[in-house]
């Protein structure tokens, strides 16, 4: 229980915009925020084209975020500085915007008899108080912005750095306890080596990645023991005996065979494919594995062997799992709490009984009523919610924010909803 309640990712006002151009830009991921427990399989719902796998994207470093901060293991890695030039730049206009009124003040003043001297040593103080409000603001914002850039671009050095620093400790302490010469050669040539390997360590390695089209995403070029085992050897490991042994079993654990390593990607079904895909995420000995819709591009059957593959693999090796998908039956099997995302914005999230128990945002609900039952009665009673958010929603008086209805369950909506949902649930 204490280790599921260690927070291993932490996403914080996570922002992705592209640029299309003419000034334009989308928010294909805009303010998510959430965290992921170790050890739990945490599910990202949404129709196509909500920012599902750009989230998962970002936070595996495959895009550089806008905005926003993504924590791994209580360190930053994704760092964006849109928020702090917009806070810059808001100041600056605060402050115009102060000097402006404090001028029109002081005039008004003058017209009505008021001392000059005064009235400009007051003006004087005001205009400076506010000037060095700016000018902190400014400072602060410029210390973050440098303070992002930096875990941004060298988070993965740190990290080295770190681990590089925590073997050598470790190998002060075993050369003290070394009897002999021989022994202490023995141990300098064992950390010599781990020390080669830390060296190449990258914190974004604990994090691996299933992508949606096993097709697309294996080199038609390379064997399947090759792609497995690239990791590895960007890793700096060079034992080639110990990568085919590795390959073997990783190839094993997923359900293929061995005399599969020789063979290439085109020669394997779809199913086999992505458990190929698989191997070559598991093998890094990841703690957390982003699977992007893994299973959307294969038959009915192979979506449960998959599954369950992912499920075994869960348990056996106690890896965490963002698992993106838009089929919400098979994200309440496979999931202990779920996000729903749409356009962008996460709307609700709660744990995975919790939400199908009582949905509350209205395209939570609209998703919900779009699962098909195997039941042919049910199926012709059953009613499709249509979700239009300008007839659901009336944001221009008060605006929605994240807020929390009952313990671990979120929902994206402003005052006057959130007592609607209270009645609902009966608070």
């Amino acid at each position: 229980m204490e280790e599921r309640n260690e927070t291993l990712l932490r996403v914080e006002h996570l922002c992705q915009y592209f640029k299309m151009g003419a000034g334009r830009e989308l928010k294909a991921v805009d303010d998510v925020s959430f965290d992921i427990k170790k050890g739990e399989v945490f599910g990202l719902v949404g129709e196509s084209g909500c920012g599902k796998t750009t989230t998962g994207r970002s936070i595996i470093k495959l895009y550089d975020i806008t905005s926003g901060n993504v924590y791994f293991k209580g360190q930053r890695i994704c760092a964006g500085i849109r928020s702090y030039k917009d806070a810059i730049r808001a100041a600056r206009a605060s402050y115009r915007e102060k000097v402006a009124a404090l001028n029109k003040q002081m005039k008004e003043e003058l017209e009505q008899g008021a001392d000059r001297a005064q009235a400009e040593a007051l003006n004087k103080k005001l205009r400076a108080e506010a000037e060095e409000e700016f000018r902190n603001a400014v400072i602060e914002n410029r210390r973050l912005i440098s303070s992002a850039k930096h875990d941004q671009k060298y988070c993965d050095k740190d990290h080295a750095a770190k681990v590089v620093a925590s073997i050598k400790e470790e190998m002060a302490s075993a050369l003290a306890a070394c009897s002999s010469d021989e022994e202490r050669k023995k141990v300098k040539k064992d950390y010599k080596a781990r020390l080669k390997i830390a060296s190449h360590e990258r914190i974004v390695n604990r994090i691996q990645m299933i992508f949606q089209d096993p097709i697309a995403s294996l080199n038609p070029r390379m064997t399947v023991r090759d792609i497995i085992a690239e990791g590895l050897i960007i890793h700096g490991i060079k034992d080639k005996e110990f990568i085919d042994e590795k390959v073997y079993n990783i190839l094993e654990k997923v359900g293929l065979v061995r005399e599969h390593a020789g063979r290439y990607p085109h020669e394997f079904s779809g199913g086999q494919r992505q458990r190929i895909g698989i191997a070559r995420a598991v093998i890094m000995e990841p703690e957390l594995i982003i699977a992007d819709e893994p299973v959307s591009a294969l038959d009915v059957s192979i979506q449960a062997q998959v599954i369950n593959l992912l499920n075994d693999l869960r348990s056996d090796l106690g890896i965490t799992v963002l698992f993106i998908a838009h089929d919400l039956s098979v994200v309440k099997y496979f999931s202990d709490r779920i996000g729903v995302m749409y356009f962008g914005k996460m709307v609700e999230l709660a744990p995975s009984d919790e939400l199908f128990a009582h949905p509350l945002h209205p395209y939570t609900k609209s998703l919900l009523s779009a699962i098909p039952l195997p039941d042919p009665h049910y199926e012709k009673q059953r009613k499709r919610i249509t979700y239009n958010p300008l007839a659901e929603h009336d944001y221009s008086v008060d605006g929605p924010t994240m807020r929390e209805i009952t313990p671990g369950h979120f929902i994206y909506c402003n005052d006057a909803e959130f007592a609607k949902y209270q009645g609902e649930l009966g608070l």
